[in-house]
This record gives structure tokens, C-alpha cells and sequence, in this order.
């Protein structure tokens, strides 16, 4: 017994000296290394902690101006100053301290910030709702974005989201108003990534009362800077608003889509961009190249230098065929003519005109030199107006000169003209005995209502007079595919090459499926399915006026180097479409819709020859009904050209109820004058293929 716990007893001993030398071996590791990192190495962690820290800043450039074809701006930039948030000047400063102090002032003074979070206000009960649109997609994917970036499922309430929100940036000390606001900012931050590298635009375009005020309080503001920025500007908005377009901050889904590709290509998410129009198409000629800034900061924090180390480079400036007083003019006439039948026209026949557009063509070119529409906005008004823009039934944001489908009526007959002279289905002085109604289809026979001709009729006169019972029997003679065909050659239901969005519009077609004998009749006079643009319009009469040969129509004339005013890329005359003029068709044509002008009251007189087509195409809605069947509503259409014999400028115009082309032809008339003889002497249109020098 005393022998086997005398063992034990050194077996104890032998354990706890092991462990005692073991304890001592680390403990001397511990030591050496200790030493090693305070005597040998010491000297460069030293160095190290007292070392400056630099950040990089981006210097925002200069968006490209857009100019008319005579360098007149359309659209620039003027000076604004922005609230901005510096991370690395805020140190230690609670962030939403300050939040909230710039906030108050921001609505002392009328001013708005930066915050998209689709959630209400809360209501007495202190309770949120989602703000966004049940039909707006775009609004509803924030919302799931929005509950997503917070780890929340997508069945969440607006009060589970701000609970998150509240939690996740510690603004439990807040009550619920000011919750959402510091939240909403909070997660604005987040969304546009805020960091020691990254500033963060609380307000834009700030007032001087704001800046004055933050900078008075700059002690208790610490990281709040006022930075000057370029803003865009348009020196009168109510010039071309549709086709320039706007711009905006990057949202979220334009901001993650096609894998951050735009985050590539250097954007941030605070930055403006081209949302629509000219400005989106040419973002990236008028996006300049950013500069860069360094900061480098002590290890306290302290600024020890500010350097820009890249210049930035603005963008290009876009240089337009417009004209820019001519496209004024043009505006002022469109709606002038529409007011004026307003106040004079007749009920049924022009009293009801409320919109419309014009186009003007170069054409020699295909360089548009002015697009009008009516009701319009101004570009200046467009992001604080928006809603009662959107909401006003005159749609005053909608480009019917672009996007607008209008059946064209007679103003087709020109292409069955073509189609029927260049094939050799008639000759200018076959004859189409007019007689009412058209008999060849027992199942639908219309009428002609036989203005100014009644009996046998050659194509001269079948334009001049409109007559739909030559037309119809053309028509079914060529058969709807050609002269579908021809339409197409021609312009219409076809893109035209514009830069900025367009629709393309429809032809009538046998695979349609309402397509009879009646509408076989109807689309040769530019009625049943057939709808197009009046820009198509215009490219339509331009070619007309060239014999045949389309050139691409378009806006942009070139792009100009901002600093240096050197044209560094111009767009040449571009022909896409050339039908042959065989015998002679567009010659014939030309004499036919001189005859129009002849027999339209406001273009007799004329002191240049003018050839034009006039259209009055039937609207679906009732006007009026009487015993011998329906009156309907109908839009007034014009296409000309002039001079007749060595054409300069294409024309079209539609004015919706505008009653027919008759009552737009004055509006033509205007058109003409603005062009030929209310110019300027130092400012002539440029020769084809010249731009700014």
C-alpha cells in the first residue's frame, strides 16, 4: 500500500514539473517575440502608424454642350454648388448628428435631399407605408430591392423595413418622423456606397442662404462641404425639350443592370446621366473624362495637403443640324395655327384641333431643321413639374413628331402615283373615268366626292384634285404589295435614321386580319391599317423632291471638341433608299402636287413655287349623324416641298381634329415664310457637308 502511493505520488510530481517548464517555454516564446516586435521591428511599426494616409477623390467634368447647327446652345451647364459628405472630414463625429442638423436647415430653406426610399411618412400612429405605384414596375422593383439590401424577405411591411432600418443605423433615440428621414438618407448612403473614398451628394443646387448657413456651422458639421458643381442647363427649355431630353441620377436598376456595367465604365452612383433623348444617346460623347484629387490626412486625421493629380476633360459638344430661331418660328406656328382654329373653325371641322407636330427636312441633306410639337413642356420645369406633366391629358410629354401614328390619307397617293408610273401600269396621260361609286367590287363601293373634276381623270389631276376613285382603281391594279413596297422606298412605316426613338408605324397588308376588299380600297388613299410618323412624313416628301433618292434623316451634324471648337467628327449625307425613276414618275408626280398648291387657297399667290399633297384622314369617332349615314372627325395632314423646281426644304405637318389639310395649310405657308424670307443675313444655312469652323 505505501510503496504503490509512493509511486503515485512522483508520477504527481514529474506531471506538474512538466508542466511548470512547459508553462516557462512558452512564457520565453512569449518574451522573444515580444522583444522581436518592440526592439527589432519597433522602429517600423512606428514609422508605419505616423505614416500620412492619402485618399482619392474624383473631380466630376464638365458635361459636352449641345448647339445648333450655328454653335447656339440648346443645352449647357451653369455653376451650382452642391452639399457633399466627406467621410474622412467627418472623423469621429456622430453622422447622424449631423444628418439631422443639415436636414433642418435644408427645411428652413426650401431645400430638397438626396433619399429614393419608397416609404412614407409615418402616420399618427407611427406607422409606414410603401410609397411606390402598383403599375409602376420600375417603383415596385426599388421596393424589392429596397427589402432586399436589408435582408428582409419580400413579403415585408413598410414598418418591418423601417424596424430593420432603424436597427441596422442605431437611430433608435430618434422619433419616428425623424427616423425616416435620417433612415431614408442612411440607406440613400448605402445604396450609392458611402466611404473614406467615396463621397456621398446630400442636396444639390443649393441656395446661397443654405451654403451660408453650413458654412457658419461648419464646426458642428464636420465632413459637410459645399462643392461647385457644373449643372445642366437649358438657356430657353421650351426649345426641341423632346428631342434634346434630360438627365438624372443614376438609379439603382440602371445602376446594378448588365453586371454593373456602368459602375465599369467608371460612373458613381451619385452621378448624372442621359435618361432620355439626345442626352441619353449621346451619353457617351457628352460624359467628360473625371479628374482626380488627392487628401492626405496625419494619423490624427489631419489634412497635411489637397492635390489635383488629373485635370478633368469635359465631354464633346454635340452640334445638331436645328436651326435654332428657325425651329422657334416653326413651334410658334404650329401652335398658333392650332389656337386659331381653336377660335375659328367650324365645329367638326377644325374647332376640336388640340395637338400636333411639324417636321422640317433639308433636302439635300436629310438634316432636320426643326421638330415641333404641340402641347409642349420646358426642360427647366421637367424634374419639378413631372407629375402634373404626366397627369395633364394633353400629354404635353408625348413627341408626336417621332412617336405619333397618324393615318396619312391623301397625302399617300403620291406612292400609288410612283408606283403605278414606274412600273408602266399607267402613263401620265392614261385616264380613270371618276364616276360615283367605285363599282369593281360588288361588296364595297365608295365614292369620290368629286372636288374640282368629275369623269375621265389623268394622275396630274387625280393629285391636284385628290381623287380617290383613280387611286382606287390604281391601287388595285398594282396590287397593295407594291405599292406597299413603294412606301416603304419612300419613308414611311419604315425607320428613318433619327437619332432619338422612333416608331415605326404600320402599312396596310394583306396579312392583316381584317383585311377585305374594302380595306384593299382604302389603304391605296392612305386610310385602313396604315399609320406613320409625321417625321416618316417629312423623309417622305423629301424624297419625293429628290427624285426617288432617301437620304437618312438626322439630327446630329457632327461633334466639336469643347475646349478647342474643333469639329473632330461630321456626319456626311447618307443615302439608304434610291428608286429608279423610270418614266419620268417623280416629275409627273411634282406637276400633280404643284396643281395642290394651286388649288389650295393658302398657298395660291405664293411668290415660290410650292408643290404639296394635302390629307384628310378620317378619326374613329362620330362627329355627327344624320340620314345619309356618319360625319367623322378628321386630322389635317400636309407634306410639301419648295422650290418646286430645285427643292431646299421638305415639309409635314399634322394637326390632330385639325378638319382637313386645308385648314393646315396656312400653318405650311408660315413654315415657308420663316424659312425664305424671315432669316437673317449673317446667319445663312450651311452647304452640304459644312459645319462650325
Amino acid at each position: 500500500m505505501n510503496d504503490k502511493g509512493g509511486h503515485g505520488q512522483k508520477t504527481e510530481q514529474r506531471r506538474v514539473a512538466f508542466l511548470i517548464g512547459l508553462g516557462a517555454l512558452v512564457m520565453a516564446i512569449f518574451l522573444l517575440r515580444l522583444i522581436k516586435l518592440q526592439v527589432l521591428e519597433g522602429k517600423s511599426y512606428r514609422e508605419q502608424a505616423s505614416s500620412p494616409y492619402t485618399y482619392s477623390f474624383d473631380i466630376t467634368a464638365a458635361r459636352g454642350n449641345i448647339v445648333d447647327k450655328y454653335g447656339r446652345s440648346l443645352a449647357t451647364n451653369t455653376t451650382g454648388y452642391n452639399v457633399v459628405l466627406n467621410n474622412v472630414m467627418r472623423g469621429e463625429a456622430d453622422l447622424n448628428t449631423i444628418l439631422q442638423e443639415l436636414v433642418t436647415i435644408f427645411q428652413e430653406n426650401g431645400e430638397s435631399w438626396n433619399d429614393t426610399m419608397l416609404v412614407s411618412e409615418p402616420d399618427e400612429n407611427g406607422h409606414y407605408t410603401f410609397t411606390a405605384a402598383e403599375d409602376n414596375e420600375s417603383e415596385q422593383t426599388r421596393v424589392s430591392t429596397l427589402k432586399t439590401a436589408l435582408g428582409l424577405q419580400q413579403y415585408a411591411s413598410a414598418d418591418n423595413v423601417m424596424e430593420k432600418i432603424v436597427e441596422t443605423f442605431k437611430l433608435e433615440e430618434y422619433d419616428p418622423y425623424w427616423q425616416r428621414i435620417l433612415g431614408g438618407i442612411r440607406y440613400q448612403m448605402k445604396l450609392e456606397e458611402f466611404s473614406n473614398n467615396n463621397n456621398f451628394t446630400l442636396a444639390t443646387d443649393v441656395s446661397v442662404k443654405t451654403m451660408a448657413t453650413i458654412k457658419e456651422r461648419s464646426l458642428s458639421l464636420p465632413g459637410a462641404e459645399i462643392v461647385e458643381t457644373s449643372l445642366r442647363s437649358y438657356p430657353d427649355g421650351t426649345i426641341l425639350p423632346h428631342v434634346l431630353g434630360s438627365v438624372g441620377k443614376i438609379t439603382r436598376e440602371q445602376w446594378v443592370a448588365d453586371d454593373y456595367a456602368l459602375r465599369d465604365k467608371g460612373y458613381k452612383m451619385s452621378d448624372l446621366i442621359g435618361q432620355s433623348g439626345l442626352e441619353l444617346v449621346y451619353e457617351d460623347e457628352l460624359r467628360g473624362s473625371d479628374g482626380t484629387q488627392e487628401i492626405v490626412c496625419n494619423s490624427d486625421g489631419e489634412i497635411q495637403s489637397t492635390t489635383v493629380t488629373k485635370e478633368p476633360v469635359p465631354g464633346k459638344t454635340v452640334v445638331l443640324t436645328i436651326d435654332k430661331d428657325f425651329q422657334e418660328k416653326v413651334q410658334q406656328t404650329l401652335e398658333n395655327r392650332i389656337l386659331t382654329l381653336q377660335q375659328t373653325a367650324a365645329e367638326g371641322v377644325g374647332k376640336e384641333a388640340n395637338a400636333g407636330a411639324a417636321v422640317v427636312i433639308d433636302v439635300k441633306t436629310g438634316g432636320i431643321l426643326a421638330l415641333a410639337n404641340y402641347p409642349s413642356y420646358d426642360l427647366n420645369l421637367y424634374s419639378s413639374n413631372y407629375s402634373e406633366y404626366a397627369q395633364d391629358e394633353s400629354l404635353p410629354l408625348y413627341n408626336r413628331a417621332l412617336q405619333g401614328l397618324y393615318s396619312p390619307g391623301s397625302a399617300f397617293k403620291p406612292v400609288v402615283a410612283a408606283t403605278g408610273l414606274t412600273s408602266g401600269t399607267i402613263t401620265a396621260d392614261e385616264t380613270v373615268n371618276c364616276t360615283n361609286p367605285y363599282s369593281f367590287y360588288t361588296d364595297y363601293q365608295p365614292r369620290c366626292l368629286q372636288l374640282g373634276h368629275r369623269g375621265p381623270i389623268n394622275v396630274i389631276n387625280a393629285i391636284k384634285f385628290s381623287c380617290n376613285i383613280f387611286f382606287y382603281d390604281v391601287g388595285r391594279r398594282v396590287g397593295i404589295e407594291a405599292y406597299d413596297t413603294m412606301a416603304y422606298k419612300l419613308g414611311l412605316a419604315t425607320p428613318t435614321g433619327v437619332e432619338v426613338s422612333e416608331a415605326v408605324g404600320q402599312l396596310t397588308t394583306k396579312e392583316d386580319e381584317n383585311y377585305g376588299n374594302g380595306l384593299e380600297l382604302q389603304a391605296a388613299i392612305g386610310q385602313g391599317n396604315t399609320l406613320v410618323t409625321p417625321v416618316q412624313l417629312a423623309t417622305y416628301a423629301a424624297t419625293l423632291a429628290n427624285n426617288g433618292t432617301r437620304y437618312r434623316t438626322h439630327l446630329v451634324a457632327g461633334l466639336q471638341d469643347t475646349n478647342t471648337g474643333e469639329m473632330i467628327m461630321e456626319v456626311e449625307p447618307e443615302i439608304v433608299e434610291q428608286v429608279e425613276d423610270t418614266n419620268g414618275a417623280f416629275e409627273i408626280i411634282r406637276q400633280g402636287m404643284i396643281g395642290v398648291a394651286e388649288y389650295t387657297n393658302a398657298f395660291i399667290g405664293y411668290p415660290i413655287t410650292i408643290a404639296a399633297k394635302t390629307g384628310s384622314p378620317q378619326r374613329g369617332e362620330v362627329f355627327k349623324t344624320s340620314s345619309s349615314g356618319n360625319t367623322y372627325y378628321a386630322n389635317g395632314v400636309v407634306v410639301a416641298y419648295a422650290p418646286a423646281e430645285d427643292p431646299e426644304i421638305a415639309v409635314a405637318v399634322v394637326i390632330e381634329y385639325g378638319g382637313g389639310g386645308s385648314y393646315v395649310a396656312p400653318a405650311v405657308v408660315d413654315i415657308f415664310d420663316a424659312y425664305f424670307f424671315e432669316r437673317t443675313d449673317t446667319l445663312q444655312p450651311t452647304a452640304e457637308g459644312e459645319l462650325l469652323e
